[in-house]
């Protein structure tokens, strides 16, 4: 693990690891409890969402990088999915107010750091490096130009 993790997933990643294994999903539901509604303005717009085709359920994103560098991450995902949901939000607000810089320099391993390994499917797991790595993606092509 790097030490240039930004402080905000450190403290989700630690906040999972405290908790034993059954606590930890009792955690993720409140995750995702707590993901944000999409801004109005996607309302008329969901072609602006991608799909993230590695999630089981239908989740979608959109990420806005300011002129200040600063990245925004909007998700969905349905209610009935809340171990995605979940995955969805520690995302969003892990990586709210961040770089450019801080959010590409999130490692690719880092859903596997959070302790939800055992708790959940490699299959879901794999959703959240899929949520992860499209978001870079699009960090990328957006301050490319």
């Amino acid at each position: 693990m790097t030490d240039a993790l930004p402080a905000k997933l450190v403290e989700i990643r630690d906040d999972f690891l405290a908790l034993p294994q059954q606590e930890r999903l009792q955690l993720l539901l409140e995750f995702a409890n707590e993901l944000p509604e999409l801004p109005a303005r996607f309302a008329d717009h969901p072609d602006l969402l991608e799909r993230v085709e590695e999630c089981q359920s239908p989740v979608y994103i959109f990420v806005e990088v300011g002129d200040d560098r600063i990245v925004s991450l909007h998700a969905t995902a349905p209610r009935e999915a809340p171990t995605t949901r979940g995955f969805a939000s520690i995302l969003v607000q892990g990586l709210a107010g961040l770089t450019v810089e801080e959010v590409l320099g999130v490692p690719a391993d880092y859903p596997l750091t959070i302790g939800l390994t055992e708790a959940v499917s490699p299959l879901r797991i794999r959703g959240m490096s899929g949520l992860l790595g499209r978001t870079q993606r699009q960090v990328r092509e957006k301050t490319a130009a």
